[in-house]
């Protein structure tokens, strides 16, 4: 052998060799976690294994809590109210609207409008479901308004609990060229005065219908004075007190002309005193039609006499009126209300019976 391989020569070759190799398995026992190869376990456990898996998905943010969904509120069930009726025209009864415009006073009989069919409805409280609505057939009227008077009246009362009281009551009647102006006064006398309880005004137009009230106030003692206002170019009344409003019907009235009104047809022509006799007639708070019947002749007992009269009585009516109004005309004194009786639902009674007429225009 040459001495290229001496042994030392060959002992340098296989040291280095032995160094390379160590190195070598040094290096891979270092990198075996990231190229799959089993690292020896601590403490002469088992090869733990940490072969490549797939990186986890990055852990989804935690969601809100919902909170519980808000309770639904439930409206309790409405009160039953019941509606007022709606007032219509069926047939030709009455004619266009009229707005108040010169005495019919001038010519008689007065200049009637043309017929037509006009269909008007109360603005307020519409039918019930499945309720047909309360249809109305206004006659048309001749009338005549009674001459200027003043009339005073005994007026006594029996309360529901059966307590009785005595007053006085009066009716002014001023009719114009063409307009009017009433007032009516119900009190009691203490001495010498009277203390009114209720004072009702009303003023307005006499056209071919008869009365046509433009404004009407009511003032009782103790409250608060309210007014009822016909909008006639506007077709429509209203009220201080409340915020309905109503078509207006031709031959509309107030409560306090009602009864100058039926005087105002009887003298047109008695013969129209049959029947029953229809009138939208707007209040302090609301309106409605009244419908009168005529009781026929009867005879009754007054201060001033015993009088041959008409009498007409408006009945209650279900969901409008509750009270019965019985009004006494008297032929013979220009068909003026001579006895106007009030009966309430709870029992009261309220009469006035004339006991003076005095009429400041002869030639009723």
């Amino acid at each position: 052998m040459s001495s290229a391989f001496s042994p030392q020569r060959r002992r340098a070759l296989v040291l280095g060799t032995l160094v390379v190799l160590l190195h070598w398995l040094a290096l891979s026992w270092i990198t075996s976690g990231t190229l799959g190869v089993s690292l020896p376990a601590r403490d002469g456990g088992s090869a733990v294994s940490t072969a490549l898996l797939p990186p986890l998905p990055s852990a989804a943010p935690a969601p809100e809590p919902v909170p519980p969904p808000k309770p639904q509120m439930v409206q309790p069930p409405l009160p039953d109210f019941v509606p007022l009726p709606t007032i219509a025209i069926a047939e030709d009864a009455v004619g266009v609207p009229v707005p108040p415009g010169p005495p019919a006073a001038a010519t008689r009989p007065p200049v009637e409008p043309a017929p037509a069919v006009p269909q008007l409805a109360a603005a307020e409280s519409p039918p019930a479901p499945g309720e047909a609505p309360v249809v109305h057939t206004i006659r048309r009227y001749k009338v005549d308004v009674p001459p200027p008077a003043d009339l005073t009246y005994d007026l006594a009362r029996t309360d529901a609990d059966g307590t009785k009281w005595t007053g006085q009551a009066l009716l002014s009647w001023k009719p114009g060229q063409g307009d009017y102006q009433m007032r009516i006064e119900m009190g009691i006398k203490i001495v010498f005065a009277r203390v009114n309880l209720l004072v009702l005004t009303s003023e307005g137009h006499v056209g071919n219908t008869g009365l046509a009230p433009v404004k009407m106030t009511e003032k009782r003692r103790g409250r608060a004075m309210t007014a009822t206002h016909f909008d006639w170019p506007g077709n429509k009344v209203t009220f201080s007190a409340s915020q309905n409003n109503y078509a207006l019907l031709p031959g509309a009235q107030d409560k306090a002309t009602v009864p100058l009104q039926l005087a105002a047809i009887a003298r047109g022509d008695q013969s129209q005193l049959s029947g029953d006799i229809d009138m939208f007639v707007g209040e302090d708070r609301w309106g409605s039609v009244y419908t009168f019947n005529v009781v026929g002749p009867e005879e009754i007992d007054t201060p001033i006499g015993r009088l041959k009269t008409v009498r007409v009585a408006r009945p209650p009516k279900q969901g409008s009126y509750k009270t019965r109004l019985d009004i006494w005309l008297s032929p013979a004194h220009g068909w003026l209300p001579v006895q106007i009786r009030s009966s309430e639902a709870n029992g009261a009674v309220t009469t006035q019976t004339v006991n003076k007429i005095a009429m400041t225009q002869p030639g009723i």
